[in-house]
Protein backbone atom coordinates (compact mmCIF):
# COMPACT_ATOMS: atom_id res chain seq x y z
CA UNK A 1 0.00 0.00 0.00
CA UNK A 2 1.43 3.64 -0.54
CA UNK A 3 2.62 5.79 2.00
CA UNK A 4 1.17 8.65 3.50
CA UNK A 5 2.45 11.63 5.53
CA UNK A 6 -0.35 11.30 7.65
CA UNK A 7 -4.18 10.21 8.02
CA UNK A 8 -6.08 11.50 5.16
CA UNK A 9 -8.97 12.50 6.95
CA UNK A 10 -11.30 12.02 4.34
CA UNK A 11 -11.10 10.33 0.50
CA UNK A 12 -11.22 6.23 1.06
CA UNK A 13 -12.00 6.95 4.71
CA UNK A 14 -15.48 7.57 4.50
CA UNK A 15 -15.21 4.17 2.34
CA UNK A 16 -14.17 2.80 5.96
CA UNK A 17 -16.53 4.34 7.49
CA UNK A 18 -19.10 2.50 5.65
CA UNK A 19 -17.74 -0.67 6.08
CA UNK A 20 -17.37 -0.28 9.85
CA UNK A 21 -20.54 1.10 10.49
CA UNK A 22 -22.20 -2.59 8.22
CA UNK A 23 -19.70 -4.16 10.32
CA UNK A 24 -21.24 -3.11 13.60
CA UNK A 25 -24.77 -3.60 12.12
CA UNK A 26 -23.40 -7.53 11.39
CA UNK A 27 -22.16 -7.41 14.41
CA UNK A 28 -23.77 -5.88 17.58
CA UNK A 29 -27.01 -5.29 16.48
CA UNK A 30 -27.31 -9.34 15.49
CA UNK A 31 -26.03 -10.19 18.86
CA UNK A 32 -28.71 -7.77 20.49
CA UNK A 33 -31.65 -9.73 18.20
CA UNK A 34 -30.87 -12.70 19.77
CA UNK A 35 -32.80 -12.35 22.61
CA UNK A 36 -35.85 -12.23 20.70
CA UNK A 37 -35.01 -16.06 19.92
CA UNK A 38 -35.24 -16.32 23.47
CA UNK A 39 -38.90 -17.41 23.87
CA UNK A 40 -38.77 -19.17 20.93
CA UNK A 41 -35.57 -21.42 22.32
CA UNK A 42 -37.39 -21.96 25.71
CA UNK A 43 -40.65 -23.09 24.14
CA UNK A 44 -39.05 -25.27 21.45
CA UNK A 45 -36.28 -26.99 24.37
CA UNK A 46 -38.46 -26.48 27.25
CA UNK A 47 -35.62 -24.83 29.38
CA UNK A 48 -35.59 -21.94 31.76
CA UNK A 49 -34.69 -18.76 31.72
CA UNK A 50 -31.25 -18.84 33.18
CA UNK A 51 -29.83 -21.68 30.82
CA UNK A 52 -31.05 -19.83 27.68
CA UNK A 53 -29.77 -16.55 28.32
CA UNK A 54 -26.31 -17.99 28.38
CA UNK A 55 -26.53 -17.79 24.43
CA UNK A 56 -26.15 -14.17 24.50
CA UNK A 57 -23.60 -14.41 27.37
CA UNK A 58 -21.37 -16.22 25.46
CA UNK A 59 -22.05 -14.21 21.98
CA UNK A 60 -20.92 -11.49 23.95
CA UNK A 61 -17.89 -12.91 25.81
CA UNK A 62 -16.65 -14.82 22.95
CA UNK A 63 -16.93 -11.19 20.68
CA UNK A 64 -14.63 -9.66 23.03
CA UNK A 65 -12.63 -12.70 24.49
CA UNK A 66 -11.07 -13.40 20.98
CA UNK A 67 -10.83 -9.64 20.07
CA UNK A 68 -6.94 -9.93 20.52
CA UNK A 69 -7.13 -12.93 18.09
CA UNK A 70 -8.72 -10.32 15.98
CA UNK A 71 -6.00 -7.63 15.86
CA UNK A 72 -3.41 -10.07 15.77
CA UNK A 73 -4.37 -11.84 12.16
CA UNK A 74 -5.19 -8.01 10.79
CA UNK A 75 -1.92 -6.89 11.81
CA UNK A 76 -0.07 -9.81 10.53
CA UNK A 77 -1.92 -11.22 7.26
CA UNK A 78 -4.36 -8.24 6.18
CA UNK A 79 -7.43 -6.47 7.49
CA UNK A 80 -9.09 -7.43 4.62
CA UNK A 81 -9.09 -11.11 5.07
CA UNK A 82 -9.26 -11.27 9.06
CA UNK A 83 -12.97 -9.78 8.26
CA UNK A 84 -13.59 -12.03 5.47
CA UNK A 85 -12.56 -14.65 7.40
CA UNK A 86 -14.85 -13.25 10.44
CA UNK A 87 -17.75 -13.14 7.97
CA UNK A 88 -17.46 -16.64 7.36
CA UNK A 89 -17.32 -18.19 10.44
CA UNK A 90 -20.15 -16.09 11.46
CA UNK A 91 -22.03 -16.82 8.91
CA UNK A 92 -21.30 -20.60 9.16
CA UNK A 93 -22.34 -20.43 13.18
CA UNK A 94 -26.02 -19.03 12.40
CA UNK A 95 -26.83 -21.73 9.41
CA UNK A 96 -25.68 -24.52 11.66
CA UNK A 97 -27.65 -23.11 14.86
CA UNK A 98 -30.64 -23.49 12.40
CA UNK A 99 -29.67 -27.26 12.67
CA UNK A 100 -30.15 -27.22 15.86
CA UNK A 101 -31.36 -30.11 18.60
CA UNK A 102 -30.31 -28.91 22.09
CA UNK A 103 -29.18 -25.95 23.75
CA UNK A 104 -25.69 -27.07 24.24
CA UNK A 105 -25.89 -27.14 20.26
CA UNK A 106 -26.38 -23.49 20.16
CA UNK A 107 -23.78 -22.78 23.24
CA UNK A 108 -21.15 -23.96 20.78
CA UNK A 109 -22.52 -23.07 17.07
CA UNK A 110 -24.43 -19.39 17.85
CA UNK A 111 -22.57 -18.89 21.16
CA UNK A 112 -19.04 -19.57 20.42
CA UNK A 113 -18.35 -20.15 16.51
CA UNK A 114 -20.37 -17.10 15.77
CA UNK A 115 -18.84 -15.55 18.60
CA UNK A 116 -15.75 -15.94 17.10
CA UNK A 117 -16.09 -14.59 13.55
CA UNK A 118 -17.80 -11.50 15.36
CA UNK A 119 -14.76 -11.00 17.08
CA UNK A 120 -12.33 -11.19 14.02
CA UNK A 121 -14.60 -8.32 12.46
CA UNK A 122 -15.16 -5.95 14.85
CA UNK A 123 -12.18 -4.49 16.70
CA UNK A 124 -10.02 -4.39 13.16
CA UNK A 125 -12.80 -2.52 11.60
CA UNK A 126 -12.92 -0.08 14.05
CA UNK A 127 -9.08 0.29 14.39
CA UNK A 128 -9.43 0.92 10.65
CA UNK A 129 -11.18 3.95 11.14
CA UNK A 130 -8.52 5.25 13.20
CA UNK A 131 -5.94 5.03 11.24
CA UNK A 132 -7.79 6.72 8.33
CA UNK A 133 -9.00 10.31 10.64
CA UNK A 134 -7.12 12.68 13.32
CA UNK A 135 -8.97 15.86 12.99
CA UNK A 136 -12.34 14.49 12.24
CA UNK A 137 -11.56 11.23 14.12
CA UNK A 138 -14.63 10.99 16.73
CA UNK A 139 -17.22 12.16 14.34
CA UNK A 140 -15.85 9.36 12.04
CA UNK A 141 -16.34 6.48 15.22
CA UNK A 142 -19.92 8.02 16.17
CA UNK A 143 -21.07 7.75 12.32
CA UNK A 144 -19.59 3.73 12.44
CA UNK A 145 -20.56 2.63 15.50
CA UNK A 146 -24.32 4.17 15.48
CA UNK A 147 -24.73 0.77 13.25
CA UNK A 148 -25.39 -0.74 16.34
CA UNK A 149 -28.45 0.93 16.98
CA UNK A 150 -29.80 1.96 13.53
CA UNK A 151 -29.14 -2.03 12.87
CA UNK A 152 -30.96 -3.15 16.58
CA UNK A 153 -33.77 -0.54 15.28
CA UNK A 154 -34.48 -1.96 11.79
CA UNK A 155 -33.43 -5.41 12.58
CA UNK A 156 -35.86 -6.49 16.31
CA UNK A 157 -38.99 -6.15 14.03
CA UNK A 158 -37.53 -7.60 10.69
CA UNK A 159 -36.43 -10.60 12.86
CA UNK A 160 -39.79 -10.91 15.02
CA UNK A 161 -41.41 -10.65 11.23
CA UNK A 162 -39.32 -13.98 10.24
CA UNK A 163 -39.52 -16.20 12.85
CA UNK A 164 -43.44 -15.30 12.25
CA UNK A 165 -43.10 -16.42 9.16
CA UNK A 166 -40.46 -18.77 8.77
CA UNK A 167 -39.84 -20.31 12.71
CA UNK A 168 -36.89 -19.66 14.21
CA UNK A 169 -34.72 -21.89 12.58
CA UNK A 170 -35.18 -19.99 9.07
CA UNK A 171 -35.14 -16.83 10.97
CA UNK A 172 -31.24 -18.03 11.97
CA UNK A 173 -30.67 -19.44 8.19
CA UNK A 174 -31.59 -16.12 6.45
CA UNK A 175 -29.44 -14.63 9.19
CA UNK A 176 -26.54 -16.27 8.41
CA UNK A 177 -26.78 -14.66 4.47
CA UNK A 178 -26.93 -11.84 6.03
CA UNK A 179 -23.98 -11.80 8.03
CA UNK A 180 -22.24 -13.04 4.80
CA UNK A 181 -22.01 -9.28 3.68
CA UNK A 182 -19.23 -9.07 6.54
CA UNK A 183 -16.97 -10.36 3.70
CA UNK A 184 -18.58 -7.42 1.40
CA UNK A 185 -16.92 -5.15 4.51
CA UNK A 186 -13.74 -6.96 4.55
CA UNK A 187 -13.30 -5.79 0.95
CA UNK A 188 -13.58 -2.21 1.76
CA UNK A 189 -10.80 -2.24 4.08
CA UNK A 190 -7.91 -1.13 1.99
CA UNK A 191 -5.04 -0.88 3.95
CA UNK A 192 -3.36 2.28 5.02
CA UNK A 193 1.07 2.84 5.63
CA UNK A 194 2.00 5.75 7.18
CA UNK A 195 5.92 6.62 6.40
CA UNK A 196 6.82 6.90 10.26
CA UNK A 197 5.47 3.72 10.42
CA UNK A 198 8.02 1.75 8.59
CA UNK A 199 12.10 1.32 9.49
CA UNK A 200 14.97 0.14 6.84
CA UNK A 201 16.46 -2.92 7.75
CA UNK A 202 19.80 -0.92 8.54
CA UNK A 203 17.97 1.16 10.88
CA UNK A 204 16.75 -1.49 12.86
CA UNK A 205 19.85 -3.45 13.02
CA UNK A 206 21.11 0.06 14.83
CA UNK A 207 18.55 -0.98 18.03
CA UNK A 208 20.31 -2.11 21.17
CA UNK A 209 17.66 -4.01 22.20
CA UNK A 210 18.81 -6.74 19.27
CA UNK A 211 21.43 -9.14 20.07
CA UNK A 212 24.77 -9.38 17.73
CA UNK A 213 23.83 -12.64 17.09
CA UNK A 214 20.60 -11.74 16.26
CA UNK A 215 21.48 -8.92 13.77
CA UNK A 216 24.35 -10.96 11.88
CA UNK A 217 21.57 -13.84 11.74
CA UNK A 218 19.06 -10.91 10.32
CA UNK A 219 22.03 -9.79 7.88
CA UNK A 220 22.43 -13.37 6.54
CA UNK A 221 18.80 -14.04 5.84
CA UNK A 222 18.75 -10.41 4.02
CA UNK A 223 21.11 -11.50 1.82
CA UNK A 224 19.97 -15.01 1.02
CA UNK A 225 16.20 -14.05 0.64
CA UNK A 226 13.71 -10.90 0.75
CA UNK A 227 11.16 -13.13 2.12
CA UNK A 228 12.84 -14.51 4.61
CA UNK A 229 14.02 -10.87 5.81
CA UNK A 230 10.45 -9.53 5.64
CA UNK A 231 9.24 -11.94 8.54
CA UNK A 232 12.48 -12.03 10.44
CA UNK A 233 12.18 -8.24 10.73
CA UNK A 234 8.29 -7.92 10.93
CA UNK A 235 7.17 -10.28 12.91
CA UNK A 236 10.00 -11.75 14.73
CA UNK A 237 11.49 -8.79 16.32
CA UNK A 238 9.49 -5.64 15.52
CA UNK A 239 6.13 -7.42 16.92
CA UNK A 240 8.06 -9.15 19.84
CA UNK A 241 9.25 -6.13 20.91
CA UNK A 242 6.79 -3.30 19.82
CA UNK A 243 3.29 -4.62 19.52
CA UNK A 244 2.34 -5.13 22.96
CA UNK A 245 4.73 -2.38 24.22
CA UNK A 246 1.96 -0.04 25.41
CA UNK A 247 0.70 -2.82 28.32
CA UNK A 248 2.82 -1.70 30.44
CA UNK A 249 2.00 2.10 30.12
CA UNK A 250 0.54 3.41 33.49
CA UNK A 251 -2.29 5.42 31.11
CA UNK A 252 -3.09 2.20 29.25
CA UNK A 253 -3.10 -0.03 32.91
CA UNK A 254 -5.44 2.62 34.44
CA UNK A 255 -7.84 2.90 31.37
CA UNK A 256 -7.85 -1.05 31.37
CA UNK A 257 -8.56 -1.23 34.87
CA UNK A 258 -11.90 1.47 33.96
CA UNK A 259 -13.08 -0.26 31.66
CA UNK A 260 -13.71 -3.29 33.48
CA UNK A 261 -15.99 -1.91 35.92
CA UNK A 262 -17.54 0.10 33.05
CA UNK A 263 -18.33 -3.38 31.46
CA UNK A 264 -19.72 -4.64 34.48
CA UNK A 265 -22.01 -1.91 35.09
CA UNK A 266 -23.42 -1.74 31.75
CA UNK A 267 -24.38 -4.80 30.56
CA UNK A 268 -27.50 -5.98 33.41
CA UNK A 269 -29.12 -2.74 32.02
CA UNK A 270 -30.04 -3.96 28.71
CA UNK A 271 -30.94 -7.79 30.39
CA UNK A 272 -33.42 -6.63 33.21
CA UNK A 273 -34.71 -3.14 32.12
CA UNK A 274 -37.85 -4.48 30.37
CA UNK A 275 -38.41 -6.97 33.46
CA UNK A 276 -38.07 -4.13 35.90
CA UNK A 277 -40.22 -2.28 33.91
CA UNK A 278 -43.18 -5.14 34.00
CA UNK A 279 -42.47 -5.49 38.02
CA UNK A 280 -43.71 -1.63 38.54
CA UNK A 281 -46.88 -1.78 36.64
CA UNK A 282 -45.70 -1.00 33.12
CA UNK A 283 -47.45 -2.49 30.07
CA UNK A 284 -45.55 -5.19 27.87
CA UNK A 285 -46.33 -2.50 24.94
CA UNK A 286 -44.63 0.50 26.98
CA UNK A 287 -41.73 -1.53 28.07
CA UNK A 288 -40.75 -2.55 24.59
CA UNK A 289 -40.82 1.27 23.70
CA UNK A 290 -38.62 2.11 26.32
CA UNK A 291 -36.07 -0.50 24.93
CA UNK A 292 -36.97 1.48 21.20
CA UNK A 293 -35.91 4.82 22.81
CA UNK A 294 -32.91 3.50 23.97
CA UNK A 295 -31.97 2.17 20.71
CA UNK A 296 -32.72 5.45 18.53
CA UNK A 297 -31.71 7.64 21.03
CA UNK A 298 -28.08 5.62 21.14
CA UNK A 299 -27.73 6.48 17.67
CA UNK A 300 -27.96 10.14 18.30
CA UNK A 301 -25.51 9.59 21.12
CA UNK A 302 -23.00 8.16 18.64
CA UNK A 303 -22.93 10.59 16.06
CA UNK A 304 -23.45 13.97 17.95
CA UNK A 305 -21.24 13.55 20.98
CA UNK A 306 -18.98 12.83 18.23
CA UNK A 307 -19.15 15.55 16.29
CA UNK A 308 -19.06 17.54 19.75
CA UNK A 309 -16.21 16.49 20.64
CA UNK A 310 -14.14 17.00 17.85
CA UNK A 311 -14.94 20.85 17.78
CA UNK A 312 -11.99 23.13 18.42
CA UNK A 313 -13.01 24.08 22.19
CA UNK A 314 -13.57 20.24 23.77
CA UNK A 315 -10.77 18.45 21.48
CA UNK A 316 -7.97 18.37 23.59
CA UNK A 317 -10.76 17.36 26.66
CA UNK A 318 -12.22 14.36 24.82
CA UNK A 319 -10.53 12.16 28.16
CA UNK A 320 -12.93 14.42 30.01
CA UNK A 321 -16.19 13.98 27.67
CA UNK A 322 -15.50 10.31 27.96
CA UNK A 323 -15.61 9.94 32.22
CA UNK A 324 -18.24 12.16 32.48
CA UNK A 325 -20.74 10.33 29.97
CA UNK A 326 -19.79 7.21 31.88
CA UNK A 327 -20.39 8.69 35.24
CA UNK A 328 -23.52 9.96 33.70
CA UNK A 329 -24.74 6.44 32.99
CA UNK A 330 -23.95 5.09 36.28
CA UNK A 331 -25.54 8.10 37.93
CA UNK A 332 -28.96 7.17 36.01
CA UNK A 333 -28.47 3.45 37.42
CA UNK A 334 -28.14 4.53 40.52
CA UNK A 335 -31.65 6.74 40.19
CA UNK A 336 -33.09 3.69 38.08
CA UNK A 337 -34.81 2.05 41.34
CA UNK A 338 -36.97 5.20 42.90
CA UNK A 339 -38.34 5.33 38.92
CA UNK A 340 -41.34 3.40 39.64
CA UNK A 341 -43.75 4.50 36.54
CA UNK A 342 -43.62 4.75 32.68
CA UNK A 343 -43.16 8.79 32.60
CA UNK A 344 -40.53 8.72 35.09
CA UNK A 345 -38.54 5.67 33.27
CA UNK A 346 -38.80 7.38 29.41
CA UNK A 347 -36.31 10.39 30.64
CA UNK A 348 -34.28 7.49 32.20
CA UNK A 349 -34.04 6.15 28.94
CA UNK A 350 -33.41 9.01 26.98
CA UNK A 351 -30.42 9.93 29.00
CA UNK A 352 -28.90 6.63 28.93
CA UNK A 353 -29.18 5.93 25.88
CA UNK A 354 -27.38 9.00 25.07
CA UNK A 355 -24.59 9.26 27.09
CA UNK A 356 -24.22 4.76 26.48
CA UNK A 357 -23.65 5.99 22.58
CA UNK A 358 -21.54 8.89 23.68
CA UNK A 359 -18.99 6.60 25.80
CA UNK A 360 -19.37 4.16 23.22
CA UNK A 361 -18.45 6.27 20.60
CA UNK A 362 -15.34 8.01 22.58
CA UNK A 363 -13.99 4.50 23.70
CA UNK A 364 -11.52 4.27 20.56
CA UNK A 365 -11.06 7.33 20.80
CA UNK A 366 -9.40 7.95 24.23
CA UNK A 367 -7.64 4.20 23.43
CA UNK A 368 -5.92 6.13 20.65
CA UNK A 369 -5.13 8.87 22.89
CA UNK A 370 -3.14 7.06 25.44
CA UNK A 371 -1.59 4.26 22.85
CA UNK A 372 -0.81 6.56 19.42
CA UNK A 373 -2.21 5.21 16.23
CA UNK A 374 0.50 3.39 15.76
CA UNK A 375 -0.71 0.48 18.29
CA UNK A 376 -4.58 1.22 17.81
CA UNK A 377 -5.15 -2.33 16.56
CA UNK A 378 -3.76 -4.52 19.17
CA UNK A 379 -4.58 -1.87 21.66
CA UNK A 380 -8.48 -2.16 20.63
CA UNK A 381 -8.00 -5.82 20.96
CA UNK A 382 -6.91 -5.98 24.44
CA UNK A 383 -9.63 -3.31 25.41
CA UNK A 384 -12.74 -5.05 23.89
CA UNK A 385 -10.92 -8.07 25.57
CA UNK A 386 -11.24 -7.00 28.73
CA UNK A 387 -15.06 -6.64 28.26
CA UNK A 388 -15.15 -10.39 27.93
CA UNK A 389 -15.62 -11.42 31.19
CA UNK A 390 -17.65 -8.37 32.95
CA UNK A 391 -20.19 -9.25 30.24
CA UNK A 392 -20.45 -12.85 30.84
CA UNK A 393 -20.86 -12.65 34.62
CA UNK A 394 -22.54 -9.35 35.09
CA UNK A 395 -26.08 -10.41 34.15
CA UNK A 396 -26.00 -13.88 36.12
CA UNK A 397 -25.08 -11.84 39.24
CA UNK A 398 -27.57 -9.43 38.74
CA UNK A 399 -30.48 -11.97 38.21
CA UNK A 400 -28.74 -13.83 41.79
CA UNK A 401 -29.82 -10.67 43.44
CA UNK A 402 -32.84 -10.01 42.44
CA UNK A 403 -33.66 -13.23 43.46
CA UNK A 404 -32.14 -13.30 46.92
CA UNK A 405 -32.92 -9.78 47.65
CA UNK A 406 -36.47 -10.18 46.19
CA UNK A 407 -35.75 -6.36 44.15
CA UNK A 408 -33.82 -5.11 41.60
CA UNK A 409 -32.50 -2.07 44.09
CA UNK A 410 -29.55 -3.84 44.66
CA UNK A 411 -28.44 -4.97 41.05
CA UNK A 412 -28.88 -1.18 39.98
CA UNK A 413 -27.20 0.35 42.44
CA UNK A 414 -24.29 -2.37 41.83
CA UNK A 415 -24.49 -1.30 38.05
CA UNK A 416 -24.39 2.44 38.61
CA UNK A 417 -21.38 2.63 41.94
CA UNK A 418 -19.17 0.34 39.65
CA UNK A 419 -19.54 2.76 36.65
CA UNK A 420 -19.50 5.84 38.37
CA UNK A 421 -15.96 4.39 40.07
CA UNK A 422 -14.88 3.91 36.64
CA UNK A 423 -15.04 7.16 35.71
CA UNK A 424 -13.82 8.76 38.97
CA UNK A 425 -10.59 6.38 38.38
CA UNK A 426 -10.04 7.71 35.06
CA UNK A 427 -10.47 11.24 36.66
CA UNK A 428 -8.00 10.85 39.55
CA UNK A 429 -5.81 9.41 36.79
CA UNK A 430 -5.87 12.39 34.91
CA UNK A 431 -5.64 14.95 37.80
CA UNK A 432 -2.43 12.69 38.82
CA UNK A 433 -0.75 13.19 35.95
CA UNK A 434 -1.38 17.03 35.19
CA UNK A 435 -0.27 17.60 39.06
CA UNK A 436 3.11 15.76 38.14
CA UNK A 437 3.43 17.14 34.90
CA UNK A 438 2.99 21.27 36.52
CA UNK A 439 5.50 19.58 39.39
CA UNK A 440 7.94 18.49 36.92
CA UNK A 441 7.79 21.96 34.95
CA UNK A 442 8.29 23.96 37.88
CA UNK A 443 11.16 21.96 38.68
CA UNK A 444 12.97 22.55 35.39
CA UNK A 445 12.23 26.01 34.72
CA UNK A 446 13.51 26.83 38.79
CA UNK A 447 16.88 25.28 37.02
CA UNK A 448 16.73 27.33 34.36
CA UNK A 449 17.00 24.45 31.62
CA UNK A 450 15.24 23.75 29.29
CA UNK A 451 17.50 21.27 27.47
CA UNK A 452 20.37 18.94 28.63
CA UNK A 453 23.83 17.64 27.04
CA UNK A 454 25.54 15.19 27.90
CA UNK A 455 28.86 15.83 28.52
CA UNK A 456 30.44 13.52 25.45
CA UNK A 457 28.44 15.68 23.18
CA UNK A 458 26.59 12.87 21.70
CA UNK A 459 23.10 13.26 22.60
CA UNK A 460 20.71 16.32 23.01
CA UNK A 461 17.25 15.97 24.23
CA UNK A 462 14.20 18.40 25.62
CA UNK A 463 12.49 17.85 28.24
CA UNK A 464 8.75 16.43 28.02
CA UNK A 465 6.46 15.59 30.96
CA UNK A 466 4.41 13.56 28.48
CA UNK A 467 6.55 10.33 28.19
CA UNK A 468 5.82 9.40 32.02
CA UNK A 469 8.34 6.75 31.65
CA UNK A 470 11.28 9.11 31.14
CA UNK A 471 10.02 11.28 34.38
CA UNK A 472 12.30 9.30 36.88
CA UNK A 473 15.44 9.58 34.73
CA UNK A 474 14.73 13.14 33.29
CA UNK A 475 14.74 14.03 37.46
CA UNK A 476 17.68 12.17 37.89
CA UNK A 477 19.69 13.77 34.77
CA UNK A 478 18.42 17.31 35.59
CA UNK A 479 19.79 17.03 39.39
CA UNK A 480 23.12 15.62 38.55
CA UNK A 481 23.94 18.04 35.42
CA UNK A 482 22.54 21.20 37.51
CA UNK A 483 25.05 20.08 40.54
CA UNK A 484 27.95 19.22 38.00
CA UNK A 485 27.37 23.09 36.73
Amino acid sequence: SPQHPGPPDGGWGWMIVAGCFLVTICTRAVTRCISIFFVEFQAYFGQDYARTAWIHSIVDCATMLCAPLGSLISNHVSCQVGIMLGGLLASAGLILSSFATSLEHLYLSLGVLTGLGFALCYSPAIAMVGKYFNKRKALAYGIAMSGSGIGTFILAPVVQLLIEQFSWRGALLILGGFVLNLCVCGALMRPIAFKEDRKTAPEFLEQDYVHEAQKQDLKRMSICSPLIKVWSHECLCYCSWKEYDFLLMPGFMVLAVSVLFMAYGCSPLFVYLVPYALSVGVTHHQAAFLMSILGVIDIIGNITFGWLTDRRCLKKHRHFCYLFAVGMDGLCCLFLPVLQNFPLLVPFSFTFGYFDGAYVTLIPVVTADVVGTSSLSSALGVVYFLHAIPYLVSPPVAGWLVDTTGSYTASFLLCGFSMMFSSTLLCFAKLAKKIKRTHLQSITNDMGMKQHIWKNGAIAYSVTADLDQKDAEFLATDTNSYSNR
